[in-house]
């Protein structure tokens, strides 16, 4: 049974796709993972986002909706829409969309931060910035109280 409380992020990227898990109630959130799209069709690894949807049973889906400095619509913009719309098929779980210009900038800057301090190692995978990504949206939803919706 999906848990209200509990929801999952995504940085939807042409690549691969960041994915958070954050918490209704203490609007805390952390990265979680990284799944790279799968190399026969180039979509998204369905086995690995059912496995984790499965796993953490999700009462929401929050996506990272990529818009333009001015706040328009650009290509990535529909490509993240459309896998709004799949994982809604998919999954039968209320998706969202939040606003994520300059998540990836946050992102970044907290990986360094941490690295700086000590508490992450030297070396960052390509996916790091992307879960990390993910957890910059997720906050981001949380702390708006879900009313951040860009749908």
């Amino acid at each position: 049974m999906p848990s209200a409380d509990v929801m999952l992020g995504f940085d939807f990227g042409t690549k691969r796709i960041g994915i958070a898990v954050g918490n209704a109630i203490t609007g805390n959130a952390q990265a979680l993972t990284t799944l790279h799209h799968s190399n026969a069709d180039g979509g998204p690894d369905w086995k690995g986002l059912t496995r984790i949807v499965a796993e953490w049973r999700p009462g929401a889906l929050v996506v990272g909706l990529p818009l333009a400095k001015d706040g328009s619509s650009q290509p990535m913009t529909e490509n993240a829409r459309r896998f709004m719309d799949q994982l809604g098929e998919h999954f039968d779980i209320p998706v969202h969309a939040m606003d994520e210009r300059f998540s990836t900038i946050e992102a970044m800057d907290r990986l360094r931060t941490a690295r700086a301090s000590g508490s992450r190692g030297k070396r960052l995978s390509k996916g790091d910035s992307d879960s990390m990504a993910a957890q910059v949206i997720l906050e981001g939803w949380l702390a708006s109280d879900g009313t951040q919706d860009t749908l």
